[in-house]
């Protein structure tokens, strides 16, 4: 369209663009990850902090590698890879070996994002799909948990030593290769968690080790604090939306306080629902995944409340001492169903008649 000599570009809507792109919200997530991050290494030593770098690694490498091979530009400086690559290793024991987490990585990008055509294209958290491939290969080695702050919380020794499981070598019993390691410490592996003391010997932690990170737990288990924060910042940066987290905290919440008042000796506080085990960190970075959550506000409380109440079933009446990673994924699966549903009506649109 011209006016006179100047031409005017029309173009169809919208026409304001945001300021935030998604590098600089993937690299804001990294950022809220970072004091949970360096946390799980202060509370676990040397083993989590290898952990961590070789699953984010792992992941920023194969997602390279899958750009190169699709014959595309590479994407690893959208710090998606990163943020998988961390959050796998949060939902991890600290002790986990070193080569299932190569695996876990591998699988996190390669089924979990690139199957499906990349950033923006996954309908599952990448992470929490190599996370349930590991449960499903290694179940023992998932299910070994080392203590917080061994051997004593201002000891430097969890940081100059490592526990044998790290660095236990493919297929191989941990005890195989002792002899070919210096510095290494079986001690103070523990098979209980909070959760599993709580369903298994009603014995309960007290709160204040849950919401602090005195506890044994996955690498991210360490300080709800920490994580309550991260999720604070990036929700006041509007990089994330409240009600993905609040909608899963308050339906946990309600559905674990009618067990416990139906019985209290039988069933855990609310309280201690909330705190213990991946529920905060899985809430906060996992569930709100902006690829994986419905897009209405009517939905988002739907797929929130799912996930609440299915974290709690299972926790108290499944298999299970945890079910967060099962209950997201099948709020991932239920995402599409749920837009369906909730679209809104457009405007000016009339509603369909009803056939008689």
């Amino acid at each position: 369209m011209s006016v006179g000599t100047h031409a005017i570009d029309i173009r169809t809507s919208p026409h304001i663009k945001g300021q935030l792109t998604t590098d600089t919200i993937m690299l804001h997530v990294v950022y809220a990850l970072l004091p949970v991050t360096a946390f799980a290494v202060f509370v676990f030593g040397l083993s989590a902090l290898l952990m961590i770098l070789v699953t984010t690694g792992t992941c920023v490498l194969t997602e390279h590698v899958l750009c190169k091979l699709a014959k595309k530009q590479t994407t690893v400086r959208d710090y998606s890879a990163v943020i998988t690559g961390l959050l796998l290793a949060l939902c991890l024991p600290p002790a986990f070996p070193l080569w299932m987490a190569v695996v876990g990585g591998v699988v996190s990008i390669t089924l979990g994002k690139a199957l499906f055509g990349g950033l923006g294209m996954n309908p599952f958290n990448p992470a929490l799909v190599g996370r349930a491939f590991l449960q499903a290969a290694f179940p023992v080695a998932i299910t070994t948990w080392a203590p917080a702050f061994w051997p004593k919380v201002w000891s430097i020794e969890r940081f100059t030593s490592i526990m044998l499981p790290t660095v236990s070598l493919p297929f191989m019993r941990p005890e195989s290769v002792a002899a070919f390691i210096q510095g290494v410490s079986l001690d103070g592996l523990s098979g209980a968690t909070p959760l599993a003391k709580m369903k298994f010997e009603h014995q309960a932690t007290p709160l204040i080790d849950l919401f602090v990170g005195m506890t044994a737990g996955s690498a991210g288990e360490a300080s709800a604090f920490l994580i309550i924060l991260g999720g604070i910042y990036l929700c006041a940066r509007k990089m994330m939306n409240w009600r993905v987290p609040v909608s899963i905290l308050v339906t946990a919440a309600a559905v674990s306080g009618a067990f416990y008042l139906s019985d209290r000796q039988a069933y855990p506080t609310p309280m201690f629902m909330l705190f213990s085990g991946g529920l905060m960190l899985g809430a906060v970075f996992m569930a709100s995944d902006m690829v994986g959550s419905p897009m209405s506000p009517i939905g988002i409380w739907i797929y929130g409340a799912l996930i609440g109440a299915v974290t709690v079933l299972i926790r108290l009446k499944g298999g299970l001492p945890e079910g967060t990673m099962y209950a997201i994924l099948l709020g991932n699966a239920c995402t599409p169903l749920i837009d369906s549903l909730t679209q809104p009506r457009i405007f000016g649109a009339r509603k369909k008649a009803v056939k008689p």
